[in-house]
């Protein structure tokens, strides 16, 4: 059984940091390309950062410089480092996993920025 479990959201102050963890079970993890994606209520749900298996990442332009997004396929687990946070950042953070016509969606977690 294929599992992603987010952990790490919360409520954050603008200029804050945050750190997400995805660990994911049931999957050869190193195969698979990595990635974050946020939905804000009334949006679509969008890209934030993805890693590839050879460790190549891309981020969305709103992100850029501000958040890192990294593996450990020792521990099957994928980080989003968050830094400078800001009050569009919140939004509910799911993790994905994709390797071919597979694709596996974790259950989300929060992430709220305000004052």
């Amino acid at each position: 059984q294929v599992q992603l479990v987010e952990s790490g959201g919360g409520l954050v102050q603008p200029g804050g940091s945050l750190r997400l963890s995805c660990a994911a079970s049931g999957i050869i993890f190193r195969m698979y390309t990595m990635g974050w994606y946020r939905q804000a209520p009334g949006k679509q749900r969008e890209l934030v950062a993805v890693i590839r298996a050879g460790g190549s990442t891309n981020y969305a332009d709103s992100v850029k410089g501000r958040f890192t997004i990294s593996r450990d396929n020792a521990k099957n687990t994928v980080y989003l480092q968050m830094n400078s946070l800001k009050l569009e950042d919140t939004a509910a953070y799911y993790c994905n996993a994709v390797t071919g016509s597979f694709e596996h969606w974790g259950q989300g977690t929060q992430v709220t920025v305000s004052s």
